[in-house]
Parts: C-alpha cells; sequence; structure tokens
C-alpha cells in the first residue's frame, strides 16, 4: 500500500485505464457520456458533474490530504465560492486579516451584501481566534496559514480543537505549503482549500482550484455546489494539475532550499528593513511548523528601506519575472499594495504592514546563486 506522498503523487493516473494500459490519465476531452440503456450509466453522464480526468485528479487530492473526497475547480476563488455556499444570511466567518486580496474582494464584495460577514482577526493569535469565535452568529473560521503576504503561521490544531469545541468549521487555505508540507486536516480542520494553479500545476500554465473535504456530510455538500454552480475544471487543465502534481514534492523541496538561502541573504543585507519567512529562526511561528514537521515553503517578502526604489527594483530584475501569480518553477516578483491586495483600502493594509515598501518573491527551481545576484544588482 502506498503510504508515502512522493510516491502517490508520482503514480497519480497510472493504473487507471485498464483497458489500454495508459501510465498517463487519458484526457477525456467530453462534455457528454452515452448511457448503456435507459437507467442505465457508466458512472458518467455529464462533464460538469463528473469527468474520468477530473475523478482523477480529485481522488488524488483527496488522499494526499488525508481527506474524504476532492473537488477541483475552475479557480481557486471558484473553490472557496463553492465553500462559503455552505453559509447563509445571518452568518459570521472569522478570517485571516491578511490574506489574499481575491479573497478578501469575494467576502466583502460579493458575500458580505449576501448577509454573510467577515470578522478579521490575526490567525497566529489563538487568543484573538477564540475570543471571536464566541460571537453570536460565527459558523466557521477560515484561515491561511502561512499568509499571504506577511507569512504569519497559525496554530492549526489549537484553532481546529478550540472551534469543535464551540461547534465551528474550520477552513484552511493551504495554498503556500501543500499536503507535501502541511496537513490541516490531519491537525483537525474540517476542509482544506487551495489555488491548485500555484504549487500544485507549478508551471504557471493553468488556472484552477481545489477543495477537499473531512467528512460524507461536507462533501456531499460541497458536491452539491460544485455541480449546481458548474465552476468545474476542464479535462485539460484537469490532467495538466494532475501532472503537475507528479513532480511536486521535488519542485517544493528546491524551492524551500532556495527561498532559504535567500532569505538569509535578504536578512542581512542593508538595504532590506525587514525580511518574512517561515524557516527563518526568529520568524514567529516557526516553532508551530517545526512542532508539525510542516516546511516553510518557497515564498518571500521583505521590506526595502525606501519605497522609492521599487520602481526600479522591479524594472532592473533579469531572473525574477515581475508578475503576479506564484508557485510556478520560474522566480516572480510581486508588489502586493498595487498588485494582489489593491482592493484593500490603503489605512488597513498598511495598519496590516502591506505598505508600499513591500515585496513578495516566489522563489523557483533556478540557481539560487544567481538569484541572488539578480537581487544584488537592483538593491
Amino acid at each position: 500500500m502506498i503510504q508515502k506522498i512522493s510516491t502517490l503523487l508520482a503514480q497519480a493516473g497510472n493504473r487507471y485505464d485498464s483497458k489500454t494500459g495508459a501510465i498517463s490519465a487519458p484526457i477525456y476531452q467530453t462534455a457528454s457520456f452515452g448511457h448503456p440503456a435507459l437507467g442505465q450509466s457508466t458512472g458518467f453522464d455529464y462533464t460538469r458533474t463528473s469527468n474520468p480526468t477530473r475523478l482523477v485528479l480529485e481522488e488524488t487530492m483527496a488522499k494526499a490530504d488525508g481527506g474524504h473526497k476532492g473537488f477541483a475547480f475552475a479557480s481557486g476563488l471558484a473553490a472557496i465560492d463553492a465553500v462559503l455556499h455552505l453559509f447563509g444570511r445571518g452568518d459570521r466567518i472569522v478570517l485571516t486579516e491578511d490574506l489574499y486580496g481575491g479573497t478578501f474582494r469575494l467576502f466583502e464584495k460579493v458575500f458580505r451584501p449576501f448577509g454573510i460577514e467577515a470578522i478579521y482577526v490575526d490567525t497566529s493569535d489563538i487568543v484573538a481566534v477564540g475570543r471571536a469565535m464566541k460571537l453570536a452568529g460565527v459558523k466557521a473560521v477560515f484561515i491561511e496559514s502561512p499568509t499571504n503576504p506577511l507569512l504569519k503561521i497559525a496554530d492549526l490544531r489549537a484553532i481546529a480543537k478550540a472551534a469543535k469545541a464551540a461547534g465551528v468549521l474550520t477552513i484552511v487555505d493551504n495554498t503556500f505549503l501543500t499536503p507535501v508540507s502541511q496537513l490541516p486536516l490531519a491537525q483537525g480542520a474540517d476542509i482544506v482549500v487551495y489555488s491548485a494553479t500555484k504549487y500544485l500545476a507549478g508551471h504557471n500554465d493553468v488556472v484552477a482550484g481545489m477543495v477537499v473535504t473531512g467528512t460524507p456530510e461536507l462533501s456531499e455538500r460541497v458536491g452539491f455546489y460544485q455541480n449546481a454552480i458548474g465552476g468545474v475544471l476542464g479535462p485539460q487543465d484537469s490532467w495538466l494539475t494532475l501532472r503537475g502534481l507528479k513532480t511536486l514534492p521535488l519542485r517544493l523541496r528546491q524551492q524551500e532550499e532556495n527561498a532559504r538561502l535567500i532569505a538569509e541573504w535578504l536578512e542581512v543585507h542593508p538595504r532590506v528593513r525587514r525580511v518574512y519567512y517561515p524557516g527563518l529562526s526568529k520568524h514567529p511561528g516557526r516553532e508551530i511548523l517545526d512542532r508539525e514537521h510542516s516546511g516553510y515553503g518557497g515564498m518571500i517578502s521583505f521590506e526595502v528601506e525606501d519605497a522609492a526604489r521599487i520602481p526600479a527594483i522591479l524594472a532592473g530584475v533579469k531572473i525574477f519575472t515581475f508578475a503576479e501569480s506564484l508557485g510556478g518553477v520560474e522566480s516572480l516578483i510581486t508588489y502586493p499594495a498595487v498588485q494582489t491586495h489593491a482592493d484593500m483600502d490603503v489605512s488597513v493594509r498598511e495598519r496590516l504592514g502591506i505598505n508600499d515598501r513591500l515585496l513578495r518573491l516566489s522563489v523557483g527551481i533556478e540557481d539560487v546563486g544567481e538569484l541572488i545576484e539578480d537581487l544584488k544588482d537592483v538593491l
């Protein structure tokens, strides 16, 4: 029996097509499936409901996360949208305060008008989370860990335990660490979500999202919304994501090693005020990751000493690409204040530390010496 995630992912889709023996799961590029007879089905009727290629991906992710069932969506936000349909008017959700700007926009501009209220707290502060969960109407806590872009770490095990005692669901966005480095369900979470565009697919060539549920009851409910809303991942993109998963452990290992060396270099650079990276010895929350045997990921954020230098840095990099997104094999540099978090009010961004001096790096698999030289030239 397969027990290691590297073996599970490398074997994903193999032996699935017993008819031909295809090593790579076939792409079933079809909208509909024929019925053998009246009242009979092959198990597939219409691709919005289920597709063989998408099913391989969904089953692989469920096994990787130790969950009951997986669901693939057309984007990470589509995945979160389906999960938020579990809630209704008058419900409140405790939410990581320094989270991805797109998730913030979804809560504030889409679901708040429908009567679902987000309560923002520092989810790295277990006392603040516990206090917020006791407020009337709270039905869930939604956690990013590490957060985007400040890379704060939440004690998922402690939060999930408190949430269960309060009758509250725990939802974790595990995009940055993936099931290779962090298993939220094993720590007590109920639902895990991903922007599969990022590390899971890993090559900046597909947009996708994933949900993994921990119980049959949640699987039934999320599955209903996946089919009813229809924001599903197509067969071709399912195959691309599945292919990306096969090398995820290898990619993440190199990205994390590169990120650690870059973060240590930035930490002593005279023109850098502050470095955020969970793998640094002084990073708040590193002890939590070490205790849970989690990795540190390939994301770094750092503040330069002078915001006026930002345009020259972004224009001057030769290996890092100035672009949004993250998690691919290519290294990217992003300016959160005007890109990923532009929908946040300026005063809120400043209070959280997402200021006009902050840059975010998604570290790829290139030669780390050349990546450091690239940053050295522009800093």
